[in-house]
């Protein structure tokens, strides 16, 4: 069994960036086989509001940034998806 020691140095590295970075990468490997264009633009753009509407005291402001440019490529799928 770990400790609680070994594991709260661990998790001292990484931040909400890295969290939702990480959910961002998870979910759209998860929607990877269903091969849709919609399902994975709505991914984008619910992520890209996620990292805008995050604290920004939590995490650096480049991660709050990202949340712009996905929410533009989540609508633009949406819009060219069949």
């Amino acid at each position: 069994m770990l400790s609680p020691l070994v594991i709260d140095t661990f998790l001292l590295d990484y931040h909400l960036g890295h969290v939702i970075l990480f959910g961002l990468v998870v979910s759209l490997l998860g929607a990877a086989p269903l091969k849709s264009q919609k399902v994975i633009a709505s991914i984008l753009a619910v992520f890209g509001l996620v990292f805008l509407a995050a604290p920004y005291t939590t995490m650096p402001k480049t991660f709050v940034l990202l949340g712009v440019p996905l929410i533009l490529v989540g609508t633009l799928l949406w819009t060219m998806s069949r």
